[in-house]
């Protein structure tokens, strides 16, 4: 999700929570439109080949689901997708032979919904591959791997660190909607964090001192604090699970019933990754990931 560039709070609210409501809108008239002329959807949980690429092919689009989180996918002053998620899908899309990519901005907790019900084709939103989605969508390789962080006030004046740090001194957490976080909190003992719908609400949550700390991706929390002069990032640090290390690797989703389309999308992805990851880097350096951020693990290994 580039890095926010607005010069104050209020304006960071703003672009924030009315992009929101544009993505809402845009969901309710889909759904108005019937799902007439899209694949079958499958009995729950089955796996099949499926035709959709083909038909993406013909009508030369496809239509992606972002959460408008930058830096992994939004759409930007003209109506276009942008983002890590959506730059790749644009090359990738391309070399499919499908050369328009439509964004479908919704809440982060919608995406899956959203594309089951075919909404839109695919989830370009940078969204974590873990055993529970794993059981309702299809993943392709993660294309970036990252580390957490806090956005806290400036100076930091509770030396927050981890999640332990936040439990052990009894502060006030936030996060936001059907992130990770949510379980990396609980698993340090933190009980009922805060729900907010994104970072812009959780930099004003820390700056009002409503909370101490909002948790969220490493490269998302330093983009929003970026010219904030009343809060500030804390170092990256690696979340834990069960006393092992919990990895936020993130990637595309697909429809259950479409695995031929997720498997020739990933064949491409593949091919950005080869030569030390040269093409995938160039794709995603403008929105703030850099080699720290690129990873070899599998969607299988992801999915456990």
């Amino acid at each position: 999700m580039a890095p926010t560039k607005n010069k104050s709070v209020s304006a960071e609210r703003s672009i924030g929570r009315r992009s929101l409501l544009a993505g809402m809108a845009s969901l309710g008239a889909l759904g108005a439109l019937g799902t007439a002329g899209c694949s079958r959807v499958p009995p729950e949980g089955k796996v099949e080949g499926g035709n959709l690429l083909d038909k993406l092919r013909h009508q030369g689009s496809v239509r992606i689901g972002i959460a408008n989180e930058p830096p992994f996918g939004y759409v930007d002053k003209d109506g276009e997708p942008t983002g890590e998620a959506p730059a790749i899908a644009k090359v990738i899309f391309e070399r499919l032979g499908v050369g328009e990519v439509k964004p479908i901005p919704v809440e982060f907790g919608a995406l899956i919904p959203g594309l089951k019900a075919q909404q839109f084709d695919v989830v370009s939103a940078g969204m974590y591959i873990n055993s529970t989605r794993c059981e309702q969508v299809l993943f392709a390789d993660p294309d970036y791997i990252m580390l957490d962080s806090f956005i806290v006030k400036k100076g930091n004046p509770h030396g927050i660190k981890t999640y332990k740090d936040v439990a052990e001194k009894g502060l006030k957490l936030a996060t936001g909607k059907a992130y990770a976080e949510i379980d990396y909190a609980a698993d340090a003992g933190i009980k009922e964090p805060l729900i907010l719908p994104d970072q812009v609400a959780g930099l004003d949550a820390v700056a009002q001192g409503r909370v101490d700390a909002f948790a969220g991706t490493n490269v998302t929390v330093k983009g929003v604090v970026k010219n904030s002069p009343r809060v500030e990032a804390t170092p990256a640090f690696q979340p834990m699970m069960g006393g092992k290390p919990a990895y936020g690797a993130g990637g595309f989703a697909f429809r259950l019933s479409e695995k031929n389309f997720r498997d020739e999308f990933n064949k491409e992805l593949l091919k950005l990754k080869a030569n030390d990851f040269e093409e995938l880097l160039k794709i995603v350096k403008p929105f703030g990931f850099g080699r720290p951020e690129m990873t070899r693990k599998t969607a299988k290994e992801l999915c456990g």
